[in-house]
């Protein structure tokens, strides 16, 4: 165990987690965040939470708990703060629950290289390390659900048995950062998960919690934790497929690619809540069109070959139920890491990519809509454009917009999901209604200005909106869920439907000649700091609803969230952004965001331990979110306010 008090000091800079100067601590019961100079609450919980934590040993740990047994529950605080050493791992208890209703007790484990001993190869870059922290923490999930750790105990009245229960974050289909499990880069493994501790009604029941910690959570460590204990051909398949993922992705844009799907992948899911891959008899692999065909050499897979998407403008046609929505859905997804297995290992797409769709009742704050929205009746500003009920143009507007902000180099639109006003404006109604009384410029009219002006590729499934044929780069026709490429058939018929088409005067008068550049908007932290009193709940449900104090942020239309634990790190990301712009006041979203991101990705072994609450022990609640879906959250915060640039 020689190592750990140097793991811990160079992961939390010897002091725990915001252990130093310049943490942010809740101040108040106003809700404001300030600095402060030291984020713990006293030097005790300091000491609990930094690695600096009082040693033990198994023995002692028995002991302990069979003298609480029939004590009252307060008394499993005594375990706090030690860290309790077995042969070939220790024990750590952050923060007990206060009682058997109350949340369950945050624990950790240590492994140091020498229990692991994962090789070398396995540890070169945080891609590796982030892989291998995703294959143990299935396998550790697995274990406790195969033991049934996991189960809910039933209690029918109050003095029945209670708690038991061991979980930990479970993975979804995808690979991402997460602090659940923790490898650093010389090996060592730290494991985070939750234990309910065993009670009856409000008496400990020490032996049951002796049987849990002593014998069966190191069962569970010794079958997950050491590389000896798994298939080697597993654990290195698992590591290198999510590397080679990495690089595709990276190689994307010197090809001038936004999307890549490679042959034999297998596109549809099992059903709507069910994201693993449709049983392979009753689904059909993926097949790119040879015009559509690119080859890729990645460092372990070698050549794979699949349909590359060019930059510009793509639209996806076919019938109903052909795979439209079924590729879009896969490429939206392609912005992560997928386990082996899941049939999407090789479909890759820029990070940047955000799913676009109308969003009626968000909120909007400051927003330069002006290029989709002008002349608006009672002469409403559209160059900061603020509502708290958007219409479907408007959020829509809003929507590719606010992704324009943050950076994002493919908009992803899926017809169905679209406001028709705002997609398609056709020559007979512009006839009938004239465009000085037509406030909207429908997004056909615009794609093309987008990719021209701001390098931002658009794939478009279209069913029934056959004017984007005319200002497609590729067209791809989904039949029978194979794709086929039909780009030169599109071209003829926009040539024979030309009476359908507009003149470049009359697209002048439309839409004018520039798309225009983005506003920057400038957050103001007290839109995020108003919703904090004193203890407030933050909390995610459901990858759809962000409970943010006494507002909750409506994220169900934020499509590319794969994870709950994505929406629980954004819910202390918010906070701790304020606190950076309480001092430094001037950075736009784009660049307060861009600095904290810049801070996680400084720290190479748990960086998203910089948005936890200063107050909260380490617990392993994160999955890392992009930048995207963070300034969502942001911009649909309904207390937030901006200003420009």
């Amino acid at each position: 165990m020689g190592g750990k008090g140097a793991f811990y000091k160079a992961k939390y800079g010897g002091g725990g987690k915001g252990g130093g100067k310049g943490s942010k601590s809740h101040s108040n019961d106003s809700g404001s965040w300030q600095e402060s100079g030291s984020s713990f609450e006293n030097n005790e919980q300091q000491e609990k939470w930094s690695g600096n934590a009082r040693r033990s040993d198994e023995g002692a740990l028995r002991s302990k708990l069979a003298s609480i047994d029939g004590r009252p529950y307060g008394a499993y605080r005594d375990l706090e703060g030690c860290d309790y050493s077995f042969s070939d791992f220790t024990i750590h208890l952050d923060k007990a629950q206060s009682d058997p209703f109350a949340a369950p007790s945050k624990m950790r484990i240590f492994a140091p290289t020498g229990t692991c001993q994962f090789p070398k190869e396995l540890l070169l870059s945080k891609v590796h390390r982030v892989a291998l922290g995703d294959f143990i923490c299935r396998r550790f999930w697995e274990d406790v659900h195969k033991l049934g750790l996991d189960e809910v105990k039933q209690s029918k009245s109050y003095h029945d048995k209670k708690g038991g229960e061991l979980n930990i974050a479970r993975p979804s289909q995808h690979v991402l950062e997460r602090n659940s499990v923790i490898v650093t880069s010389t090996g060592d493994v730290e494991v985070r998960f939750q234990l309910s501790l065993p009670a009856r009604g409000r008496t400990i029941l020490g032996y049951e919690c002796q049987e849990l910690m002593c014998v069966k959570l190191p069962a569970v460590v010794r079958r997950t934790l050491p590389y000896s204990q798994h298939d080697s051909r597993c654990v290195i398949s698992h590591v290198q497929s999510v590397c080679d993922q990495e690089e595709l992705r990276s190689k994307l844009h010197e090809l001038k690619l936004v999307s890549f799907i490679a042959n034999g992948s297998i596109l549809p899911r099992r059903s709507g809540d069910d994201d693993r891959p449709m049983q392979p008899e009753n689904a059909i692999a993926f097949k790119s069109p040879k015009s559509l065909e690119t080859t890729i050499k990645l460092k372990y897979h070698g050549e794979i070959t699949g349909m590359g998407i060019p930059t510009g403008v793509t639209v996806i046609v076919g019938g109903g139920f052909h795979g439209k929505s079924t590729i879009l859905n896969a490429i939206e997804h392609g912005v992560y890491n997928n386990i082996p297995g899941d049939g999407r290992e090789f479909v890759s797409t820029i990070s940047s990519a955000m799913k676009i769709r109308a969003e009626d009742r968000r909120s909007v704050s400051s927003v330069n809509i002006s290029s989709f929205l002008n002349n608006l009746p009672f002469d409403k500003d559209t160059s900061k454009f603020s509502t708290q009920g958007a219409s479907g143009s408007t959020s829509q507007a809003a929507n590719i917009i606010e992704s324009l902000e943050i950076g994002s180099k493919l908009l992803l639109i899926d017809e169905d999901t679209c406001a028709t006003n705002f997609m398609i404006r056709d020559k007979r109604m512009q006839l009938l209604v004239s465009k000085d009384k037509e406030p909207i410029t429908p997004f056909v009219l615009r794609v093309n200005q987008l990719h021209d002006e701001l390098e931002t590729s658009t794939i478009c499934v279209v069913g029934g909106a056959g004017d984007y044929l005319e200002v497609a780069n590729t067209v791809i026709h989904m039949d029978s869920y194979v794709p086929k490429d039909v780009t030169d058939e599109a071209k003829e018929v926009v040539k024979k439907t030309s009476s359908a088409t507009m003149t470049e005067s009359e697209k002048l008068r439309e839409c004018g000649s520039e798309f225009g550049a983005i506003t920057h908007r400038i957050p103001k932290p007290d839109g995020i700091t108003s919703c904090l009193g004193f203890k407030s709940k933050v909390f995610a449900k459901n990858r759809v609803d962000l409970v943010f104090g006494n507002e909750t942020i409506d994220m169900s239309c934020v499509e590319q969230l794969v994870e709950n634990e994505q929406l629980t790190a954004i819910g202390d990301y918010l906070p701790y952004l304020a606190s950076v712009l309480s001092k430094k006041p001037n950075l736009t979203l784009q660049q307060v965001i861009s600095e904290i991101e810049a801070s996680i990705d400084a720290n190479p072994n748990c960086g998203l331990d910089v948005i936890r609450p200063s107050w909260q022990p380490p617990s392993g609640i994160y999955s890392r979110p992009r930048k995207l879906e963070i300034a969502a959250a942001i911009n649909r915060l309904r207390t937030m306010t901006f200003k420009t640039k």
